[in-house]
């Protein structure tokens, strides 16, 4: 439950109650929309298919290539060329499981991966931070720290994401740092880098140790995640091929993430575009399957378009709307969980930010993803995350969450006594029905200012903006961490140590 300020009361007045929500675990209340009719999308699929199978997908990672070689792709080692055939993919469809458990940290804050889960993240992967008193910056690992306690802060923000590279500790040794931070401030699920296999095993440990997991029950079930984003057009690199297997290996689930530009790295038109990035899905879920039969896995798709003048990517376009609704008729198609994305190109957290991280968040819902990242505080294309524009657009997600609860229309909601006290020509503020109900029946905004423009010029015309600034700034000030095992922490801080003190684990390319 998200914290509110409380108003002030005169003298004599009822002592205020609590408005009561749970945005912890949401479900899609929304009918999916549809922007293709069924026979485009089994035509769409097919076509993947045949990508995979005629033109093929270049595998980077000689491991890989022989997963597929022994599944029986063809597989050309000069070119590095695989070619799937369609009984790989279908067999690879059969065993990826359709609803799993997130294990997270509490209980409170498990999730459930399947068709109708409705999961929100804020943005990911940026290299900078901005904030209205520091300006735009590379990020750092106080950033770091401090954007996870703000997602740890709302319930309406389900799992933890990478939201900025902490920029001044070397690779090094900077999954040791996301990783410590993540286990320190939070009790959602966390998110590992996919940076060779050295540094995932090394960050499955960590969680071991930090979560007092034995061997057994980290592989019982996914307890952390990581996003696996092939090189449109049709390609996988090796960095990437070795996170879907090392997830797989492990039971822990991996987000396939093809990004697909239109006019860019894929087609031009919404159907070639999704018809590559679902080729290129498959093809790294048929490897994870071929690892681990049954593996954690979830379908993604992050695909928009860009401008033609001048080549930058641009979301929360009409584009990336059909595109995501798209995305979820394919996700639907082969009954996947799925993952889709919201977003903004504006450079800093104006009208233009606002319209395109709601427009892109309401494709993603009418869609019925899954999961929604990027949902909050993203800007410049993934370049930054705003500290402000996490607030604001935190809003919009609790205003959707509040959508997910039911409406009650019980004998006292229809409200005939209320009805038969009040006399044509009153007014309901004061009768008793009201009354009962006042302080918690609403909505209870976030940042929004209902003042009238004159109490709001007296209290100093401040915008949402910089209203904003002040929420951030308190939720750090008293963010205490959940009580997460001391002693395992403390473990893991020697683990941390002795493994850094050693030269850490460098990525793999």
């Amino acid at each position: 439950m998200t914290d509110q300020p409380r108003r002030r009361r005169g003298r004599g007045a009822p002592p205020a109650k609590t408005r009561q929500t749970d945005y912890r675990r949401l479900r899609n209340p929304f009918p999916p929309m549809d922007v293709f009719p069924p026979d485009r999308i089994a035509a769409m699929h097919d076509a993947a298919l045949d990508v995979l199978e005629r033109l093929g997908i270049k595998v980077l990672l000689p491991a890989a290539r022989e997963v597929f070689r022994k599944a029986g792709a063809r597989v050309d080692e000069d070119t590095e060329m695989v070619h799937i055939g369609r009984d790989i993919i279908e067999a690879a469809l059969a065993t990826a499981p359709k609803s799993f458990p997130l294990i997270a940290g509490h209980p409170d804050r498990d999730q459930v991966m399947e068709l109708g889960s409705m999961i929100f993240q804020p943005g990911a992967g940026c290299p900078h931070a901005t904030d209205l008193e520091r300006g735009r910056r590379p990020g750092t690992e106080q950033d770091f720290r401090e954007l996870i306690s703000l997602t740890q802060h709302f319930d309406v923000l389900h799992m933890i994401p990478p939201l900025v590279e902490p920029q001044d500790v070397p690779i090094h040794l900077r999954h040791y740092a996301m990783t410590l931070s993540q286990m320190e401030l939070t009790d959602k699920v966390p998110f590992i880098y996919s940076r060779g296999t050295g540094q995932v095993t090394e960050a499955f440990e960590m969680l071991q140790i930090a979560r007092g997991l034995s061997d057994a029950e980290f592989a019982a079930a996914s307890h952390c995640y990581t996003i696996i984003n092939t090189n449109s057009p049709r390609q996988l690199d090796i960095p990437m091929a070795l996170g879907v297997m090392d997830f797989a290996r492990a039971g822990q689930m991996a987000i396939i993430t093809p990004f697909t530009l239109m006019g860019a790295m894929a087609p031009i038109t919404v159907a070639g575009a999704m018809t590559l990035s679902h080729a290129e899905a498959l093809a790294a879920i048929a490897l994870g399957q071929l690892v681990n039969p049954g593996a954690p896995v979830c379908y993604g798709t992050f695909t928009s378009n860009v401008d033609m003048k001048s080549g930058a990517p641009i979301f929360g376009t009409p584009e990336h709307f059909k595109a995501s609704l798209a995305a979820g008729q394919l996700a639907r198609h082969i009954g996947l969980p799925w993952r889709c994305a919201s977003g903004s190109a504006a450079n800093l957290g104006d009208a233009q930010a606002a319209n395109e991280t709601q427009f892109g968040t309401w494709g993603c819902l009418l869609a019925g993803a899954t999961v929604t990242l990027h949902a909050a505080g993203w800007l410049e294309g993934g370049l930054s995350v705003s500290y402000e524009k996490l607030i604001t657009d935190v809003e919009v997600l609790q205003m959707v969450a509040e959508l997910c609860t039911a409406t009650a229309a019980d004998d006292t909601d229809i409200a005939l006594d209320a009805l038969e006290e009040v006399q044509p020509g009153g007014h309901f503020f004061g009768a008793a029905h009201t009354m009962e109900r006042y302080q918690t029946e609403f909505y209870e905004p976030v940042v929004a200012d209902f003042a009238n423009i004159g109490t709001w010029e007296e209290r100093g015309s401040v915008d949402a903006t910089h209203r904003a600034t002040d929420i951030w700034k308190g939720i750090l000030r008293d963010f205490k961490p959940p009580p997460n095992d001391a002693d395992c922490l403390e473990t893991l801080r020697k683990y941390i140590a002795d493994r850094s003190a050693v030269g850490g684990c460098a990525p793999e390319n």
